[in-house]
Formats: structure tokens, C-alpha cells, sequence
């Protein structure tokens, strides 16, 4: 064995880049035992597969349907029937329908109107910490940015944020806690349930009574005589309430303890926030929110000189391409001036991020607008722990102080 295979170990957990690296030149398609998949660490190769859906599917629900007994494909056939129709685990030609639909409805210009308000709310955010000279990053300030502003482009009133997130959180405990949660599917179904409760009437109320927020966007989309589904506009509500919020609070944690830990680059953005758009974009390279994302392969098929057999499931790791020497130049170090930028923080090809620019867009006003407004910031501690997940990069907790 080349390197251990305890993908969940707390070195690999704590330090993913050493792990990862040691991987990328020694075996950059590897066959992991443990986990049972190969782990594909090259920027190129990864790239090539996200370009080639027609051999790599993203359907993570029918390989999790295969898993379960006929008793527990009934007792979850909610989660199952939902998660289904999440954009992030379809494949063509479903895949390709239900984006253009909601990409008529969530589109970058609509998302760049919210620069004020999110800018706004991170004014707000600051306020409220700014007199106690130290703050719990993720709980005071990461974690409010996402949910309020995802909240209030989707159409949910104020009062009704905690306990969205609350389900969310739940929803995400398949996908982010460790496997070994024995309760995670049901909680999971739990949590999803909750949300479709609550979107159910909401989704009704913007039909007779449009508004100007996503939900009512959703629910007029049309391309070509051709509109969402019922079950389709409350799966669409769940993932991008869910996508919007947890990613996104771990892209601020994460990107804020790398510009701290760079004195120099944080200080230079203080001194010039115009670089808050290629910082944002350095930062994602650097230490992304999410470090790896699955394929499985519909036929045998090469990649990176290994053949990879139907059925086959592979573990793309975003965080080993970000820090390929083949392609990024001095990949450890930070510079929030790198330009090209090709990082694929965000994925690539037809399953590209479609939150994409409301994290950039709350990436940059919280960077740029932290570093000018607590220029002494500094890490309150140097004992910091991660989730022990395979797929996301969270911090649990980010004391700091000024």
C-alpha cells in the first residue's frame, strides 16, 4: 500500500494537501481498498472526466438505491424520490431539461442586484461583534452571511430562517457527517421532509401571488412551452437552500483563517480591496469548501492510464487539482493576485456550480470588508479541528480576536 487508506484518519482530515499530494505523484488514479473507489488526483484527469458525462454518470441516487434492501428503498422513499431530482446527482438528458429551466429563473444578473443588500448585511454582521474585540467566526458571522441571503432571494421570511436552516442541516447529514452515524439517512429524510412541508405552501402561495424572489422565478420558468414539475420546484427549493447556505460558510471560514495565515496577502487586501474578486478566487484554489465530488462510471473506460471498470465508483478531488503543480505555479502559496485562476472549487462542465456567483459575490464583500474593517484581526487559537467528512473542507469552530 502506497499511503493509508482511512480517507476519515485525523492527519488526512486535518492536512488533506500532503495526503492528496503524496497520491498525485505516486498513483494519481488509485484503487482504495477502504473506501472501495478509485481516488483521481490530477487536475487533467479530473477535468476529462467532468467533460465526459456520457462514459462518468453523477446519478448518486441509483448507486445508493443499490445499496439498500427493498425494506429500506420503502422506508426512504422520500429522500430517495427528492434527492432524485437534485440537479447535482442527474445525468442527461434530465439533467440538461431541469437546468435550462432553472437557469432562467437564478442567472447572474439577478444575483449581482443583491451586491448592495449583501454588502449591507455584512455591515450588520461586523456591527454586532466589532465592540467585543473577539468573535466565533463560523457562529457570529459564517454562518448568518449565506442563510440570510439565500433566504431572501428564495422568498422566506425572516422569521422563518433558523428553523429552515435547522432542516437543512439535518438534510446534509447524509452527505457531510461521517458514515459511521448510524441514524444519518433517517435524520437526513427527516430534515428533508420538513422542508418540503415547508415549501409545499410557500411554492402554492407564489402561483396565485407572484413575487419579486427565486421562488416565484422558478415557478414561471418556461423554455419552450416546457415548465418545472411540482416535485421538480420542491426539489429545486431544497438544493439550492441547502447548497446556498453550508458551502458557502465553510468558503468564508476557510478562505479568512488562509489570509490570516498569510499576513502579507491579508494586509495587501486590506490596503486594496479592488483585489477582492481575485482574492475570493485564490481562496477557493487554495483551501475550497469542498473537497472532492463523485462519479461513477457507466462503461470501462481509461483514465490516467488505469482502467476503470463498469460500475466503478471514483472520488474526484477537487482539493488535489487546486494544488497541482502541473498546473498552478507555487500551488502552496497564496496569492490573491494569480491570474490565470482555472481552479474547479466550483466543478466543471455541465454540472459547473450554479451557486457559484452568489458565493463568489458574498466571498468578495466578506473578505474585502472584514480585512479593511479588523486590520489587527488575528487567530484567536492555533488548535483548530475539522469535520472528519470526506467530501467537504469545515472548520468546526474559528476563534479570533483584535
Amino acid at each position: 500500500m502506497l499511503v493509508q487508506d482511512d480517507l476519515l484518519a485525523p492527519e488526512v482530515v486535518r492536512d488533506p494537501y500532503t495526503y492528496f499530494a503524496r497520491l498525485r505523484q505516486l498513483d494519481p488514479v488509485h484503487w482504495n481498498e477502504r473506501w472501495g473507489g478509485w481516488l483521481v488526483t490530477r487536475y487533467d484527469d479530473i477535468v476529462r472526466a467532468f467533460r465526459d458525462p456520457a462514459r462518468l454518470s453523477s446519478d448518486r441516487m441509483a448507486h445508493f438505491q443499490q445499496e439498500l434492501s427493498p425494506h429500506d428503498r420503502e422506508r426512504l422513499h422520500v429522500l430517495i424520490r427528492y434527492f432524485s431530482r437534485w440537479l447535482v446527482f442527474t445525468d442527461p438528458p434530465y439533467h440538461t431539461r431541469v437546468r435550462m429551466l432553472v437557469n432562467k429563473a437564478f442567472t447572474p444578473t439577478s444575483v449581482e442586484r443583491l451586491r448592495p443588500r449583501v454588502r449591507a448585511i455584512v455591515s450588520e454582521l461586523q456591527d454586532h461583534v466589532a465592540h467585543r474585540g473577539h468573535m466565533e467566526f463560523i457562529r457570529d458571522f459564517a454562518f448568518h452571511l449565506p442563510v440570510i441571503v439565500i433566504s431572501e432571494y428564495l422568498g422566506v421570511p425572516p422569521q422563518d430562517r433558523e428553523a429552515v436552516k435547522e432542516w437543512s442541516d439535518e438534510t446534509s447529514r447524509i452527505f457531510f457527517i461521517r458514515a459511521d452515524d448510524p441514524q444519518r439517512r433517517e435524520r437526513s429524510q427527516a430534515g428533508l421532509v420538513k422542508l418540503l412541508e415547508y415549501f409545499e405552501p410557500l411554492i402554492h402561495a407564489r402561483r396565485r401571488h407572484p413575487r419579486d424572489d427565486l421562488i416565484s422565478a422558478l415557478v414561471q420558468a418556461e423554455e419552450r412551452g416546457d415548465l418545472l414539475s411540482h416535485d421538480e420546484l420542491l426539489a429545486t427549493c431544497t438544493v439550492l437552500l441547502f447548497a446556498g447556505h453550508e458551502t458557502t460558510t465553510n468558503l468564508l471560514a476557510n478562505g479568512l483563517l488562509a489570509l490570516l495565515r498569510h499576513r502579507d496577502q491579508w494586509e495587501r487586501l486590506a490596503r486594496d480591496p479592488s483585489l477582492a474578486a481575485s482574492a475570493t478566487e485564490e481562496l477557493l484554489r487554495y483551501d475550497g469548501p469542498v473537497k472532492a465530488t463523485f462519479r461513477w462510471a457507466r462503461v470501462d473506460a481509461e483514465l490516467g492510464g488505469r482502467t476503470v471498470r463498469a460500475g466503478d465508483r471514483m472520488l474526484l478531488v477537487l482539493a488535489s487539482a487546486n494544488r497541482d503543480p502541473e498546473r498552478f505555479p507555487h500551488p502552496d502559496r497564496v496569492d490573491i493576485t494569480r491570474n490565470p485562476n482555472p481552479h474547479v472549487a466550483f466543478g466543471h462542465g455541465i454540472h459547473v456550480c450554479l451557486g457559484a456567483p452568489m458565493a463568489r459575490l458574498e466571498g468578495q464583500e466578506a473578505f474585502a470588508a472584514l480585512a479593511q474593517r479588523f486590520p489587527g484581526m488575528r487567530l484567536a487559537t492555533d488548535e483548530l479541528e475539522y469535520h472528519p467528512t470526506i467530501v467537504s473542507r469545515a472548520l468546526a469552530e474559528l476563534p479570533l480576536e483584535w
